[in-house]
């Protein structure tokens, strides 16, 4: 067991005092938990190594976890000032392949590996720090400052399995062995598998907000499902069970894979699983977290969804019958049908996971939950679902691209966790989603049983499972005008274009860009255009419309009655611009450096909704060139909510009692390096439902760079 070995915290309780040291010692092992994982590099020249193309170098993933603690702090308003803004920026963004992670290598310095610990330390004294002063209410809510923290820490602990998936894919050379990780030592010939009967039944999928465990927003909201009955093999597939797929010319025969499958295989020219290694003498051997050793064929598999599914096909073809993967609610049956209990009771050391017997696989044959084994742990299963949400469903304010970006039939759900599994992991509910060609520890089991649907929702929409984003797709994309009010964004980006005739008109930001509308207009003047939100929610909504060629979302007429509609690059006209627009995700308080050489930077209806405004508007001369325009927007509705009223830039009163309009405040503030060329009333109607409306008025203030 590892020395840091600790089950999850729960959000209820009686002692708070109690409660508090528990989260305390939850957070420090599971900080130190993480730094020790990076004790397998033999030096740190390893940190700037970059084992898959698609991820950054692994001195990203030391310093994301803890600039993801502070980051989330200023988004809560639980601190006002950052620890290090440069290194807040850099380690953001960048784990999962969305179209928004910045990957271009020449836009990174990395710091000294010693650099990233010094800053560790010092979140992690803010931590403990805040754990030590916040006050605590039991249970702790979604709405409680204590969520923020466990959601840092359990972020963390995804990375601690993410991480040990990149380090197997480091060269040999690179890594070493650490006491604290040690390997199985068994291994053998496959067991024999077989398939065992299971009943079907309801399931009832999700989970309440009162629910005594902390969890992901996709967890919550309910879902009823009635699953048919099954077949489902013993064992998870072993690396013997699979050998015989690969020697049979799997990987070279394209009728068992599907277009995306071929396409994988076209891409990155792979002919057997990741982590097995072809030896010179023929054969394979494995690659474990530190060491390359004799293929232990009554291991499990560690493969993509795409390699198990063609696996699938060609077992079905070999034997006449019709295998697949499991689906979310069988995985669920086969919980309930073992008897699992969930955390605080779930007792880990009845299986390979959360480190407590080893730093690797075992035989599949090992850890039985009744006549099947390994419902949890060794490795995790892919599914057939794709990842949804719930009826009920609501992104966290504090972190809402978690799970919404994930909702695009492209993320498929695994399920049981695996031998670096911990925390958030360990739990029934925990639901995690890839892209079907990521690898982590993650193989799968066969079931037996009719085709199913190759997703728990076809086609799910993100657009409609998120109101919010709905409402503004609504709002610039759908009617153009309201009771004589032309489009807002269309509106701006005209004036925007106006004024900045005088300029290069080579590139221009749109500064929370929300949906995008605006950024594809302001194509129609600039060369390029750059859109950035804060909310991958909606940066998404623009780069289906750019890639897609369309997007659909809903308007609510009435109560629970909604249309749908569409619309495309051509009927909007942007069919000749959009490849003109970037978008991307980003904080308009603390931007990359590379953004910057704009000719015009707009900001619409932005400025009263910043946590700090005076982080954006300190800096925003060097991000714009000479003699270049920064058009702001806002009706300057000051709440708390967003803006801490020490940080507003007016709408108060000051010690004479004077009113401070907040055109004031931004001449003050900008005044030195900008002068005030013009202002606007620029009206816009949002459309809540058929018959409602909100109309506001925002001012334009239009500032020439000095």
């Amino acid at each position: 067991m590892h020395p840091l070995h600790m089950l999850p915290v729960t959000l209820t309780g009686e002692d708070v005092e109690k409660k508090r040291q528990e989260i305390r010692d939850y957070f420090h092992k599971t900080y130190d938990l993480y730094e020790d994982l990076f004790t397998t590099f033999v030096d740190d020249s390893v940190f700037y190594e970059q084992p898959e193309p698609t991820r950054h170098p692994m001195i990203f993933y030391f310093g994301h976890t803890a600039t993801f603690f502070v980051n989330k702090f200023m988004v809560a308003r639980m601190i006002d000032e950052r620890i290090d803004p440069e290194f807040e920026a850099t380690f953001a963004v960048g784990v999962d392949e969305m179209k928004w992670d910045d990957m271009e290598a020449s836009r990174y310095h990395w710091p000294e590996a010693s650099e990233v610990r010094v800053y560790r330390d010092k979140v992690r004294a803010l931590v403990d720090g805040l754990i030590t002063a916040l006050e605590m209410t039991l249970p702790i809510t979604q709405e409680s400052p204590w969520w923020v923290i466990l959601m840092g820490i359990e972020h963390e602990r995804i990375h601690i399995e993410t991480s040990s998936v990149l380090h197997r894919q480091l060269p040999l050379e690179k890594v070493k062995n650490a006491a604290d990780f040690p390997r199985c030592q068994k291994q053998g010939e496959a067991p024999q598998n077989s398939m065992i009967a299971v009943d079907g039944g309801e399931v009832i999928l999700g989970k309440e907000r009162t629910h005594h465990l902390y969890g992901w927003d996709n967890e919550y909201g309910s879902k009823i499902e009635q699953v048919a009955p099954f077949k489902v093999a013993k064992y998870l597939c072993s690396n013997g069970e699979f050998m015989a797929f690969v020697e049979a010319g799997g990987y070279e025969n394209t009728r068992y894979w599907d277009e995306e499958g071929k396409a994988f295989l076209s891409r990155s020219e792979v002919r057997h699983p990741p982590f097995w290694v072809p030896a010179k003498a023929g054969g394979f051997r494995y690659r474990t977290m530190t060491e390359e050793i004799e293929m232990p064929m009554d291991w499990p598999v560690d493969v993509n969804y795409l390699e198990a599914k063609a696996y699938c096909r060609w077992k079905s073809e070999k034997e006449g019958k019709s295998y697949r993967l499991l689906s979310e609610p069988e995985w669920y049956l086969l919980y309930e049908r073992a008897g699992i209990k969930d955390v605080p009771e779930f007792d880990d050391t009845q299986a390979n996971i959360n480190f407590v017997h080893y730093a690797s696989s075992c035989p599949v044959d090992t850890f039985a939950f009744g006549d099947l084994y390994d419902i949890m742990g060794n490795v995790w299963q892919w599914t057939e679902s794709h990842m949804a949400g719930y009826k009920g469903f609501e992104p966290h304010y504090a972190y809402d691209d978690f799970s919404l970006p994930t909702f695009d039939a492209k993320h498929n759900i695994l399920k049981g966790g695996s031998w670096a599994s911990s925390g958030n992991e360990l739990m029934k509910h925990s639901r995690y989603a890839f892209r079907r060609h990521f690898y982590q520890h993650a193989g799968f089991r066969i079931v037996e049983g009719d085709t199913l649907s190759n997703t728990t929702e076809e086609e799910n929409n993100i657009y409609e499972s998120d109101a919010l984003v709905s409402q503004y797709c609504h709002f610039q994309y759908g009617q153009q005008e309201h009771f004589g009010v032309e489009n807002f964004a269309k509106k701006c980006a005209e004036y925007a274009i106006g004024y900045a005739k005088e300029t290069a008109m080579e590139h221009a930001l749109d500064l929370g860009c929300a949906t995008g509308r605006a950024s594809f207009e302001l194509a129609k003047g600039f060369d390029k255009v750059t859109g950035i939100d804060f909310s991958a929610r909606f940066v998404q909504v623009g780069l289906d419309l750019k890639t897609k060629g369309e997007i659909a979302f809903q308007k609510v007429i009435e109560g629970e009655i909604v249309a749908h509609e569409r619309v495309t690059l051509e009927q909007l006209g942007f069919s000749d611009v959009a490849e003109k627009v970037d978008f991307w995700q980003g904080d308009a308080c603390n931007m990359k450096p590379h953004f910057k050489g704009y000719d015009m930077i707009m900001a619409t209806n932005l400025i009263d909704r910043l946590y700090e405004p005076m982080l954006f508007l300190e800096g925003v001369d060097r991000r714009i060139t000479e003699g270049g325009y920064l058009i702001l927007t806002s009706p300057y509705t000051w709440l708390e909510e967003y803006t801490k009223k020490e940080f507003w830039l007016g709408g108060y009163n000051d010690e004479n009692g004077q009113p401070v309009p907040t055109l004031e405040g931004l001449k003050k503030a900008l005044g030195d390096k900008f002068e005030l060329v013009a202002t606007h009333d620029v009206p816009f109607v949002i459309p809540e439902t058929a018959r409602k409306f909100q109309h506001t008025v925002s001012q334009m203030s239009v500032w020439k760079k000095r």
